[in-house]
């Protein structure tokens, strides 16, 4: 950034190559631009974009020296540059498969940092601790939510080590595929949430019709029903009432159990933050998602892991994370992934990888989806791409990963979380209300004037960055160490509003029929 928060200009400058710059406030019309002897040309929001010199018809429009777009008519030094202006079309972007690749300098078991987390017998360390009743079909759905309805904070007082009995429904588990991706994808999902390192037990209720199969599930993810993980079907048990019921005597009997783990001291390499951005603006590129990648990067050198995901939203940047990959396999899997949206699952369809980004996007200054590519790819960080994930595959390799998934963020953290995800860091510059059970979520505001509207929702205002208040890497530590906090029992907002009940949400990719 050349011009610092400091300087008090209206402009933001990311880059010497850049031709436009960042309103840092509103400007009038006719406001004079630091060393451009010319003035703006209409009002300008804060946030978007400023012409910093003469821009020609299909000239590309350059953000952190990135193409985010192509002048859709010739456009004056002065002028405001959105959507109305820039056009969005496709580009030629060398690969470069792992030429940039540099090995991270992870840091000795000796020197790592530490919090207190929830030790699992398979060697992953909780940051929280909870029981979950998971439906394996929407039939279902009723009766888990109405089993752990029953577990109110006044009957749970007993077990100050359960964090809370939490269901997960959702609108799947019949009247699609038996075979093929749609159902490996939906087992894989819920086994992931069953078998989570937030997860002392969890119940499992089905129908006993629907195409999800308790049995089969078991059989596919190769569990196996044991003092805690049970199971209960409702046309085997008697019904709604006898199953509701017969699964609040189930969880009765897990609560001691689980109330016996209690925090140790664990290595921060169990740490493994999803990484999400929702209700994005144009400071999200110049605050919250460069902070949280400063983090990454903390995070990878302390042998801990962060997930990129959002495959849409890193769309037109991709080769910036092809460049970094530690082979060409790698590489090469993130284009493919990539390829199969363009050119199989989004084709014709009005969804944001092809162009158009949402209407809370574009209001907070975003013209299409590689504006808005540029910034969500930061919340990766600089550090090297170790691995591409399918959605909800369980995430082994630490560092800087990468999981397909779609945009829309319940979505998208449902896969991250199915894949191992203990806490989710979540940016957001328009104020998105989040929260993700059994995974705490933790807000940053790009903005301190949203921080300051909705403090309620909000954990860290990244803000400051631009106030002049914090330098970028000082915000990563920030950042970092609330995630030691978070980890280790700190309440985020999320978690006092109590969100999270509804937000388990598996990605359908199949027919419905």
């Amino acid at each position: 950034m050349l011009d610092t928060p400091e300087t008090g200009s209206p402009l933001i400058c990311l880059n010497a190559a850049d031709n436009v710059a960042v309103a840092r406030r509103e400007l009038a019309r006719g406001v004079d631009l630091p060393g451009l002897q010319v003035k703006t040309a209409e009002i300008v929001p804060a946030g978007y974009k400023v012409a910093m010199q003469d821009i020609a018809k299909g000239a590309p429009i350059l953000k952190y020296a990135t193409t985010i777009g192509f002048a859709a008519k010739d456009i004056k030094a002065g002028e405001m540059l959105h959507s109305h202006n820039i056009a969005f079309q496709e580009f030629d972007r060398d690969y470069a498969h792992a030429d940039g690749y540099t090995p991270i300098n992870v840091l000795p078991a000796t020197e790592r940092a530490t919090f207190q987390g929830y030790k699992r017998a398979d060697g992953r360390v909780g940051t929280r601790n909870f029981i979950a009743i998971v439906s394996t079909v929407n039939c279902s759905a009723t009766v888990v939510h109405a089993i752990a309805a029953h577990f109110t904070r006044e009957r749970l007082a007993a077990y100050p080590n359960v964090d809370g009995v939490a269901a997960f429904a959702h609108a799947m588990g019949c009247g699609m595929e038996m075979t093929g991706e749609p159902m490996n994808l939906l087992h894989r999902t819920l086994a992931g949430y069953i078998n989570h390192p937030n997860v002392a037990g969890a119940l499992v209720v089905g129908l006993g019709c629907e195409r999800c199969q308790v049995g089969g599930l078991f059989a596919a993810q190769a569990m196996e029903v044991g003092p805690g993980l049970r199971t209960l079907v409702m046309q085997e048990n008697g019904g709604t009432r006898a199953t509701i019921q017969a699964g609040i005597a189930v969880v009765e009997e897990m609560l001691a159990d689980a109330n016996r783990a209690t925090r140790e001291t664990a290595s921060a390499e169990h740490i493994m933050v999803g990484l999400q951005c929702g209700g994005s603006d144009a400071f999200s590129s110049i605050t919250a998602n460069p902070a949280l990648g400063r983090a990454v990067d903390i995070l990878a050198q302390h042998g801990g892991t962060g997930v990129l995901s959002e495959t849409p939203e890193i769309y037109g940047v991709e080769h910036t994370l092809t460049r970094r990959a530690a082979s060409v396999a790698i590489g090469e899997k993130l284009i493919e992934r990539i390829r199969w949206w363009k050119d199989v699952y989004a084709v014709g369809r009005d969804v944001q990888i092809n162009g158009v980004v949402s209407p809370g996007n574009q209001k907070g200054g975003l013209a299409n989806i590689l504006e808005k590519s540029l910034g969500s790819a930061m919340k990766g960080g600089t550090g090297p791409l170790m691995a591409v994930y399918e959605y909800a595959e369980r995430v082994t390799q630490p560092g800087f990963v990468f999981m397909d998934t779609p945009g829309f963020d319940p979505v998208s953290a449902t896969g991250q979380i199915a894949g191992g995800a203990n806490l989710v860091a979540f940016t957001t510059g328009r104020g998105s209300c989040f929260g993700a059970k059994p995974t705490p979520s933790i807000k940053l505001a790009t903005n301190t004037p949203m921080f300051v509207r909705m403090e309620e929702d909000m954990d860290i205002n990244c803000g400051k960055v631009l106030d002049g208040g914090a330098s970028m890497d000082e915000m990563g530590r920030e950042i970092f160490d609330f995630f030691l906090d978070c980890a280790s029992g700190k309440p985020t907002k999320s978690e006092i509003l109590d969100l999270g009940r509804h937000e388990f949400v598996p990605w359908q990719i199949g027919i419905v029929g």
